[in-house]
């Protein structure tokens, strides 16, 4: 693929509205959990913010916010450098808005897309998570063993 190409693919990719975070929507709009999207008040524009519970939720991509022991955060082969101050930069700017949002009094559940590729049905373990007391939570608790084919 040529630099101008790749330039292309990369300026597609989304940050919000994603088919992962557009699955997590429809599964808690359909269980009737009511929610706001990308709060610019809050840090980290969070994807959902349930203010019920107090709880805001991030639908990450494993690539790009290195999801530890997936098999989707892989690391490009090329420009290695970039790539790794990039996507070690993503990882800290993760930990200091969830910190930031903790601080604030919020709670925080991360949902990794590794998750709703493999057990988009499993989604049901989800609504505990919102109505219980953890100050932090991921979903998957641990990331899938195999790629989905």
């Amino acid at each position: 693929m040529t630099r101008p190409q790749r330039t292309y693919c990369m300026s597609r990719i989304q940050g919000k509205n994603t088919k992962p975070e557009m699955a997590v929507r429809s599964y808690l709009h359909g269980q009737g959990f009511r929610f706001r999207l990308h709060r610019t008040d809050l840090p980290g524009k969070p994807d959902l913010v349930l203010p019920r519970y107090r709880l805001v939720i991030f639908v990450h991509g494993c690539f790009w916010h290195r999801h530890r022991g997936c098999f989707y955060a892989t690391s490009p082969a090329t420009r290695k450098e970039f790539w790794r101050n990039k996507l070690e930069g993503n990882v800290s700017r993760d930990y200091r808005q969830q910190k930031e949002l903790i601080e604030l009094g919020w709670r925080v559940l991360v949902i990794w897309e590794c998750g709703i590729r493999h057990a988009h049905e499993a989604l049901n373990g989800v609504p505990a998570l919102i109505t219980g007391n953890d100050v932090f939570n991921e979903w998957p608790g641990s990331p899938p063993r195999q790629r989905k084919t």
